[in-house]
């Protein structure tokens, strides 16, 4: 099923005979998710060649080359590197909702979430898929932002995703997330339609170990605390 979706995702990006270096990222993030040993890159590789191979009749044969020499270069072993890797993300110059909706989709185990609001519906659903597949989500938000217009918390807590807010006369006011215990994102983006397309706001996406362990500890406080 993954590797599937992995090569619809090839097919699509070769639409424009390019791969982009936001694509790029995403479909390494993938492979670095979902493929580790060699036999299973090996077969990427082949599957990547004969997409390519089915276009090389047509008189973009040349650009098909190209793309495949960035695809392959996503298909080989990574290293047992402690590097971190960490990226910032802004809006409105860049897809911050497209972002989001990358890590919710690759999380398979997972997904904690506290954010002050949530009303921005292209993240809501992504997160209901999610919940179908089975990965564990939880949502902490504010009680008072739970109740206006728009706001998808509890849409989200009938749909059978747990969901706690905070009854405090101050405001929960955190805007962070942890994909399967291992990558955070934490910044001052709100997941709103405004932020996606109005507000100067930003998050940065990390997977140092330290500090989403440091966020982790923190959820699970606020968890017991608001349960």
């Amino acid at each position: 099923m993954k590797k599937e979706q992995l090569l619809s995702m090839l097919k699509q990006t070769l639409s424009d005979f390019r791969l982009s270096r936001g694509e790029k990222k995403s479909i390494k993030e993938f492979v670095q998710h979902y493929f580790s040993e060699e036999h299973e890159l090996a077969v990427l590789r082949s599957e990547a060649f004969e997409i390519a191979r089915q276009e090389l009749i047509s008189p973009d044969s040349k650009q098909v080359l190209e793309w495949l020499e960035e695809v392959l270069k996503v298909f080989v072993p990574q290293s047992k590197s402690t590097k971190v890797d960490s990226q910032a993300i802004f809006s409105t110059r860049q897809d911050c909702v497209r972002t989001i909706q990358n890590l919710i989709s690759f999380a398979d185990k997972t997904i904690d979430i506290c954010v002050f609001t949530i009303t921005d519906d292209r993240i809501s659903h992504q997160l209901m898929d999610a919940a179908k597949r089975r990965v564990k989500v939880r949502i902490i938000s504010d009680d008072e932002k739970a109740h206006d217009p728009g706001s998808d918390i509890f849409k989200l807590k009938s749909f059978g995703v747990p969901v706690l807010t905070d009854r405090d006369p101050n405001h929960m006011h955190h805007k962070f997330a942890i994909f399967d215990g291992k990558k955070l994102l934490n910044g001052s983006y709100n997941w709103t339609r405004s932020a996606s397309h109005h507000n100067e706001e930003n998050f940065v996406v990390t997977d140092d170990r330290g500090l989403v362990a440091d966020f982790s500890t923190h959820f699970e406080r606020l968890w017991k605390q608001f349960s």
